[in-house]
């Protein structure tokens, strides 16, 4: 997540420079055959694509983009709302594996250090599922041998390491250090977590759908086409410019949308994972007196 409330001219620059240049070079093309054309023509084209037109069709593209940035930003939205959820959810299962198994004698100890340890886990190996990225360094880190090769077997390996957690709460409960009315709430906490883990997998595997991705992107691609051809009768030699700074606007506004469409798809724009299942292994793991891990820090303006 880009942290800084200033633009990146930078970033925009290299996200829209090709598209921007071959806009550019094409409004120059427009502008001498315009200049080049008989007069009869010139009155001709300036009928044809008259401000009306014009605006009209900007109109009805903006309108489009318009629905496709929100479609994509309430996906970003709700992705972290989840997140958020997901961090409560750690920390109600801290407190309650501290709380309800505590620390009575030294298999109580373990039973409590694999719940929490497990939670821990679990995110940042969720993380890593999300993202497409490499799921076996949070896990090795983490876990020891055998329960990392373990999950590491599964596909989903954040589900089998929340079935790991049930069953160290199940053995909790059968040895006498919690009761099951306890062994229900902590039942309940994972339901909310894996809830949140369903709705995060159905927005990385579902897509907008096939009109919102690619009408928006061939009405742009016209208008910006046409867009020159109907400005040259009002703005003369000065077309190149002002054609190209309203293509700007369109085409960032499409960009917008495709950067906000998946929020956990690794690149600067998505949420920031690594943040937030760092500060629930900082929560997770002070409670249980193990030295936490340091806090990521923006690089270059982006928290990932």
């Amino acid at each position: 997540m880009i942290i800084p409330t200033i633009p990146r001219f930078r970033q925009i620059f290299t996200d829209l420079w090709r598209p921007l240049t071959v806009m550019f070079f094409w409004d120059v093309l427009v502008t001498i055959v315009y200049f080049a054309q008989p007069e009869g023509y010139t009155d001709f084209q300036s009928s044809a694509l008259s401000k009306t037109t014009l605006t009209l069709f900007g109109t009805v593209v903006a309108l489009f983009l318009g629905f496709r940035s929100n479609s994509a930003y309430a996906r970003w939205w709700e992705g972290r709302i989840l997140w958020g959820l997901m961090i409560n959810a750690s920390r109600n299962i801290n407190r309650c594996a501290l709380s309800f198994v505590g620390a009575a004698d030294e298999r109580a100890r373990a039973l409590r250090d694999r719940i929490i340890i497990n939670q821990c886990a679990y995110v940042h190996v969720l993380r890593c599922q999300l993202r497409g990225t490499d799921r076996e360094e949070p896990a090795r880190r983490l876990l020891d041998k055998t329960d990392a090769d373990h999950a590491l077997k599964f596909t989903n390996a954040a589900n089998a390491l929340m079935n790991d957690s049930a069953m160290a709460v199940e053995n909790a409960r059968r040895e006498g250090y919690i009761d099951t009315m306890q062994q229900n709430r902590i039942e309940a906490i994972f339901i909310d977590i894996l809830d949140s883990q369903g709705g995060m997998e159905r927005i990385k595997k579902t897509p907008l759908p096939m009109q919102y991705r690619l009408f928006p992107q061939l009405f742009v691609r016209v208008f910006c086409v046409f867009l020159p051809i109907g400005m040259a009768p009002y703005l003369g030699i000065w077309t190149p410019i002002g054609s190209s700074l309203v293509a700007l606007m369109f085409l960032a506004a499409l960009r917008i949308g495709d950067d906000l469409v998946d929020p956990f798809a690794n690149t600067p724009h998505d949420l920031p994972l690594h943040a937030m299942c760092s500060t629930i292994e900082v929560d997770l793991m002070e409670g249980i007196g193990r030295k936490p891990p340091k806090m990521p820090e923006p690089v270059h303006g982006v928290l990932w």
